[in-house]
């Protein structure tokens, strides 16, 4: 009862908010819900479901109760406990499992695709369970080797000329899949991976003239990668490799040009094998905040979007306004050879 209800009933306190009219009520090792029958009954639903996961050993966390909740008010068919009971990796202590349907549907996609786009917000796990997935692979002896990387793009500034070797240049780009690394694998054993090439951690550019073969690799900010630098990526693809592609397209640091990850999503949306798993504010397991903040963005840029569309449409309008008044007046300009 205490895993369930979570420190100081923090957890008992989301199954209220997320049943505002059911009155919830703890004695001993009981729980009595009171209300209407339809609201008692979803509410009761939710309640079984985090016991289920809790029976099962998963330490709850307040977003597994927000996630459940959202599962159950779908399409009824799915169960929290099944959808959030797939444990990925346990390392430490800590156990890293999908928490939402579409992080769910992500991790499923890989497994049964040999190239998946994770495309979506921050906040959402696309890198964190693509590790994950590759860290896993590895030791199922599935491949015999993981190779991470992303493009070396600064985020709307300029670092300058960094000091050291260029591995101490490129290291703060690739510091968040270290950092990533450091979570999932003993800390001791992990230096060894990366001595004898097991593991790979390297920019984009490194990429090109090689063919990997019997490999998880994975690509993280790809919205950062230009049309070609996407394309000879992904014609790296070897025998007994599986690649794994994460990116936000609404977070595009290119100085110009167009966004590879943004093209890709209409080149190679017919290609068997290939899986496009786009996940959304729902599937954000930071702090709460992130979703709002996501969502915040994603409205005003919609507003934006449109805007923009009406200004056109009225500059188009006026243009041909102006057109047919010169026609009308015989002093529409003599179209011919100067």
């Amino acid at each position: 009862m205490v895993q369930l209800l979570g420190p100081q009933d923090r957890l008992l306190r989301m199954v209220e908010g997320e049943h505002p009219d059911v009155d919830v009520l703890v004695r001993g090792n009981e729980i009595t819900l009171t209300g209407a029958t339809r609201e008692v009954a979803e509410a009761r639903a939710l309640v079984d479901e985090l016991l289920a996961m809790t029976r099962a050993g998963h330490a709850l966390a307040p977003t597994d109760v927000a996630s459940s909740s959202r599962i159950l008010r779908g399409d009824g068919a799915a169960r929290p406990s099944e959808v959030l009971g797939e444990t990925i990796l346990s390392s430490r202590g800590k156990v890293i499992r999908p928490k939402t349907q579409g992080q769910r549907d992500y991790v499923d996609a890989i497994d049964d695709n040999t190239i998946v786009f994770g495309i979506g917000p921050a906040g959402t796990g696309k890198t964190y369970l693509a590790m994950a997935k590759a860290v896993q692979a590895l030791q199922r002896k599935e491949v015999s080797r993981i190779i991470l990387s992303r493009p070396a793009i600064e985020a709307g500034e300029r670092l300058g000329f960094l000091p050291g070797t260029l591995t101490d240049k490129i290291d703060p780009y690739l510091r968040p899949l270290y950092d990533a690394l450091n979570e999932m694998m003993d800390p001791e054993i992990l230096p060894k991976l990366i001595a004898t090439g097991t593991i790979e951690v390297a920019p984009l550019a490194y990429m090109r003239g090689r063919t990997l073969n019997d490999s998880f690799v994975v690509l993280d900010e790809a919205q950062n990668t230009t049309p070609e630098q996407l394309k000879m990526f992904l014609t790296r693809l070897g025998f007994g490799t599986k690649m794994v592609v994460t990116g936000d397209i609404t977070q595009i640091d290119l100085p110009q040009g167009s966004s590879g990850l943004r093209l890709v999503t209409r080149v190679l949306k017919d290609v068997d094998d290939i899986h496009f798993s786009t996940l959304t504010s729902a599937d954000v397991v930071r702090h709460t905040l992130v979703s709002q903040i996501v969502d915040a963005y994603t409205e005003y840029d919609e507003q934006r979007l449109a805007a923009r569309h009406e200004r056109e449409q009225a500059a188009a309008f006026a243009n041909r306004a102006e057109r047919r008044g010169a026609r009308n007046s015989g002093h529409e300009p003599k179209r011919g050879i100067r």
